[in-house]
């Protein structure tokens, strides 16, 4: 797509997510209602949760083999003779894992800066996927955290999946609104604008003691995931060479996954050397990543 139609492909992607991430949230929950057991023996997962990865599995098979065989790319020669010509000079020509290193070196600053963003935005959205049944078990359900065999303790994970289900739910009209609010306050200030409803969402679970409540918790939440899946990437655009945006988003990516990993390294100590094992405190702190991140925003330039 032009890049001037970048915040409109990328708010397009975010509500095609949504709908998909809305019916995989609810599966679980959905599939209880239909008589699945949702209770397991100890060490064994519960029937709706097995019966939703089978289900999912099958839909993203089909959906890969779709696009394999009906997406059209271009060979490179073929791309080159459209590209405009100040960036056509620029096109040369390189191979093997060298290229990809130098291009990583090379990166345009405004990507190094959004990767801080990205940084503290995906240990946030980790640690709220990792701990949100367990902090709701005990903080709004009163469960203990170890009770997690229970009826009970299933109930609170259905409920989960259902509040994860409406952040994505509310992710949709958000990302109809990102377009206008971005022509309003420029990408840069729509996008920490989100991430600011999005930590004062997860912060704001600890004082939602009652579960009907949570998902006042979801609207912020829902925000930020709408902007955190459209606006970097509508960013990033704005100052990446058209002939290298394939390989700089995909090095983009690696701000996806690196703090996922450090997060999945690091969290448990932390949530056991410092919380207690009390997951609700592991939210608290994924808000205030998110905070971080909106905060790291005041250092972006929109080109």
């Amino acid at each position: 797509m032009p890049k001037e139609q970048g915040t409109m492909g990328f708010s397009v992607q975010t509500i095609l997510i949504g709908i998909g991430a809305v019916v995989g949230s609810e599966l679980p929950y959905w599939l209880t209602k239909l008589g699945v057991d949702n209770v397991a023996a100890q060490g064994y997962v519960p029937d709706n949760v097995i019966y939703s990865f089978y289900i999912g599995a099958v839909v993203l098979l089909i959906t890969i083999l779709y696009t394999i065989f009906t997406t059209r790319e271009y060979p490179p020669k073929v791309f080159n003779k459209y590209v405009g010509k100040e960036e056509k000079k620029k096109v040369v020509e390189r191979k093997g894992l060298a290229s990809i290193w130098d291009d990583f070196l090379k990166m345009p600053k405004a990507m190094r800066q959004l990767g801080w963003v990205q940084f503290f935005s995906w240990f946030a959205l980790f640690t709220m996927w990792v701990y949100t049944t367990s902090a709701v078990a005990t903080h709004q359900f009163g469960l203990s955290a170890t009770d997690t065999h229970s009826a009970a303790y299933s109930a609170a994970g259905d409920e989960v999946a259902h509040l994860f289900g409406l952040y994505n739910l509310f992710a949709i009209p958000f990302a109809f609104l990102l377009i206008p609010i971005a022509k309003k306050l420029s990408k840069k200030y729509t996008h920490m604008l989100a991430l600011f409803c999005g930590g004062a969402g997860l912060i704001s679970m600890y004082f939602i003691t009652d579960v009907d409540y949570l998902w006042i918790s979801m609207l912020g939440i829902g925000f930020a995931w709408a902007s955190i899946l459209a606006m970097p990437y509508a960013l990033l655009i704005e100052s990446v060479p058209r002939h290298k945006m394939g390989i700089y988003m995909g090095l983009f990516n690696f701000f996806i996954t690196i703090p996922q990993i450090v997060n999945g390294i690091f969290g448990g100590l932390i949530l056991s050397a410092f919380f207690h094992n009390s997951a609700i405190y592991s939210l608290v702190l994924a808000g205030v990543f998110l905070l971080l991140a909106a905060a790291a925003m005041f250092r972006i330039k929109e080109v």
